[in-house]
């Protein structure tokens, strides 16, 4: 019998956070038939960015790859918040968007989205393989190096 991504998140060690309130005027999930999309998430640990600046620059590829990887567990924890705690709700990852803070050289965006892509994967299994757009822009709220949203497909 195949894990529950709820099962696959703890054998991950991973613990989802409380779904952040939005910052602005927007909300961070809006359902429409079976489509569940979540807003761009920042990579928030306990409230506050995991690291600040521009990927080519202050930040590592490495460090960079940690966002994405923080952002995707922001974006379930919002998902399972729109969908009454139930991740089995989702039946499939359809697309990530990626967004890069970086500087006009930096080339490496797709090595660091797949922080949020290899996790979505790892979560959610075959059901996590999604079609992904990363692009990198001049920066991003909060000097934040990554942010990341995505849309479900959903029962």
């Amino acid at each position: 019998m195949s894990q529950t991504p709820e099962e696959r998140l703890a054998a991950l060690d991973i613990t989802l956070p409380q779904a952040a309130a939005p910052v602005a005027n927007y909300v961070t999930t809006v359902r429409t038939g079976n489509q569940l999309i979540v807003s761009g998430q920042l990579p928030l640990v306990d409230g506050k960015l995991l690291i600040v600046g521009k990927l080519g620059a202050e930040v590592s590829n490495h460090a960079g790859v940690a966002c994405a990887r923080a952002c995707l567990i922001n974006v379930i924890s919002q998902a399972k918040s729109a969908l009454d705690g139930d991740l089995t709700r989702i039946k499939r990852v359809v697309r990530l968007g990626g967004f890069i803070a970086c500087v006009p050289e930096f080339t490496e965006h797709a090595v660091v989205m797949n922080g949020a892509s290899d996790l979505a994967v790892d979560v959610f299994g075959d059901a996590g393989r999604h079609a992904r757009s990363t692009i990198g822009v001049p920066s991003l709220p909060m000097n934040a190096p990554v942010e990341v949203e995505a849309i479900f497909e959903v029962e």
